[in-house]
């Protein structure tokens, strides 16, 4: 599996901060692998190192190992610990050992509640471009390159541009950067979007693609109209009218930010009904099952490993492209497929909107993502007490 090689900071943002702000000196940690060489940073005016301890603010993107923390610290990154993923519960526990300020991207969000900072627009881009890539082998129609083969975005467009689609039919889920940037995909790849009612009740003599937001895809119980506000304090007087959708669509590319309590789009029993006609599932969220979106998802996959086959009859995982099977490509880190790109859209947020709130001697923004410092976990978090077992909240 490639490493992640993406980064916080590009040189040209590095160059600019460290232009408009005098004081400020940025540390490089010396890597052989970041899609940015160490020699670009040099010339952009940062000092590359390897220890890190003279920096005051750490700002990586994957998590960090365990023995590389640095006590006392305020770090950022995606910590994926606010689900309580069992995976990341000793790296949790050691943050708060040693007193470490945990701020998570993941967290950091505007006045509206919407996040400020991620890849999910890159997310969304690479998922769809390799949903589409999976479909070209399931159907045996066309063939697209790996993503990781290509510079950007503007190379795989330009070597695609006119690429003659069979017919088939997509549903998109979400209204977020997600969906946004695999509608642009499917739109620059020529394919047609069509309505909700267009899809379900009309076949084309072209690809098309229906991007649904919550309120298409989500009904109160009651028949009252959907709010978002109430979807979100109580998803349990919802649910997700989906056969429509999944009885008429060819291929599923999911972006929808899922929690545990929220609608599901569709049932292992409904997987075995004869109307279910998705062959391909392309779930960016990678929400595992069960506790996500998609019964379908039963594990994250790798770049270079992407597809796996889901055999709807039992609910097991197959070999990819075995007849009968429903494909699915669920990799958790795929703007790593085009890391410059996405490295250069994530370091201008956080160079434009978070830095300057971190330079303030208080920001509500930083402070509602922080989970943890001075070895207690924030009051937002402390939820996650039972979660690292004896530490308490503040």
């Amino acid at each position: 599996m490639p490493r992640d090689t993406r980064s916080p900071l590009t040189p040209d943002h590095c160059k600019k901060l460290l232009a408009n702000y005098k004081e400020l000196q940025i540390f490089v940690q010396k890597s052989p692998h970041r899609c940015f060489s160490d020699e670009e940073y040099r010339l952009a005016g940062c000092t590359v190192l390897e220890d890190l301890s003279k920096a005051d603010v750490l700002l990586g993107v994957k998590e960090v190992p365990i023995p590389e923390l640095i006590p006392d610290k305020t770090y950022f990154f995606f910590s994926h610990t606010i689900k309580k993923q069992a995976h990341n519960r000793e790296l949790l526990k050691a943050i708060i050992a040693k007193r470490i300020r945990m701020v998570d991207y993941e967290c950091l969000v505007g006045e509206d509640g919407r996040r400020l900072i991620g890849f999910g627009y890159f997310a969304g881009i690479v998922g769809a471009y390799n949903a589409l890539q999976t479909y070209g082998i399931k159907s045996g129609s066309f063939v697209l390159a790996p993503a990781t083969t290509f510079l950007n975005l503007a190379e795989i467009l330009k070597k695609y541009a006119g690429l003659e689609m069979p017919i088939f039919k997509t549903v998109l889920t979400g209204g977020g950067k997600v969906a946004r940037g695999a509608a642009e995909v499917l739109k620059a790849m020529g394919i047609r979007e069509v309505s909700k009612e267009e899809f379900i009740s009309k076949e084309f003599e072209k690809a098309v693609f229906v991007k649904l937001e919550n309120e298409e895809l989500y009904v109160r119980r009651d028949g009252k109209p959907y709010v978002r506000e109430d979807f979100f304090t109580h998803p349990s007087e919802y649910t997700c009218p989906f056969a429509p959708l999944f009885q008429n669509a060819d291929l599923m590319i999911n972006g929808v930010y899922w929690a545990p309590g929220n609608p599901v789009f569709f049932t292992l029993e409904q997987l075995k009904t004869p109307g279910f006609r998705i062959k391909v599932i392309a779930d960016i969220t990678c929400d595992i099952a069960p506790a996500a979106s998609l019964p379908t998802t039963l594990r994250a996959t790798k770049i270079g490993d992407a597809i796996f086959g889901f055999d709807p009859l039992t609910g097991t995982e197959t070999a990819p492209f075995t007849p009968g099977c429903i494909d699915v490509m669920s990799i958790d880190n795929l703007p790593n497929e085009l890391p410059r790109d996405a490295s250069g859209e994530f370091g201008r947020v956080l160079s434009e909107i978070i830095f300057p709130e971190l330079l303030k001697p208080e920001s509500e923004v930083i402070s509602k993502a922080t989970i943890c410092k001075d070895g207690l976990l924030t009051p937002k978090f402390s939820y996650l007490a039972n979660y690292v077992d004896n530490f308490l909240s503040i």
